[in-house]
């Protein structure tokens, strides 16, 4: 692992398992690892007021080289925060479509609690601060998604003086 946060922004696909195995093999004193897969959501699925209005997607866009340094600079605050012994992040970008991988965030350290608060920090904060736009598609429609006042909140929670 090197000691530090391992981080990756692609466009390609990521197998979790496999991932989690690479990031742990011959890491012995780990004790406890937490990962969060997030998926790419159906915008147009029962009970959301877009509803049967056709097939979605999720368009992600980003500048390459800025948001690999933003992903460092989260992913090193996580690091530095707690006693971590792995620490990955891939977020994809393009095109994805409901069902899709777009986040693995996996936090491993020697205790579970320590591995549970930094994947919770960093998932609060790659909401908040990666520099992703996301332009959602559906029924024939795009429209870019705004910031939402609950991740904020999240994201407060974890704010130093």
């Amino acid at each position: 692992m090197g000691g530090q946060p391992e981080i990756r922004v692609q466009r390609e696909d990521f197998d979790t398992g496999a991932e989690l195995e690479r990031l742990t093999q011959g890491q012995h004193q780990i004790g406890g690892v937490v990962s969060f897969t997030g998926l790419v959501r159906d915008i147009a699925a029962p009970g959301d007021e877009n509803a049967n209005v056709g097939d979605s997607s999720l368009t992600l866009e980003h500048y390459p080289g800025m948001t690999e340094r933003q992903l460092e600079a989260i992913a090193t605050e996580a690091w530095n925060r707690w006693p971590l012994d792995a620490c990955l992040v891939i977020h994809r970008h393009g095109r994805l479509l409901p069902g899709d991988r777009i986040v693995l965030v996996i936090a491993a350290s020697a205790h579970r609690q320590a591995a549970f608060e930094a994947c919770a920090f960093l998932m609060d904060w790659l909401k908040t601060k990666a520099p992703f736009w996301k332009l959602e598609e559906t029924g024939g429609e795009r429209r870019w998604v705004a910031a939402k006042a609950e991740d904020d909140a999240a994201a407060e929670r974890w704010s130093r003086e």
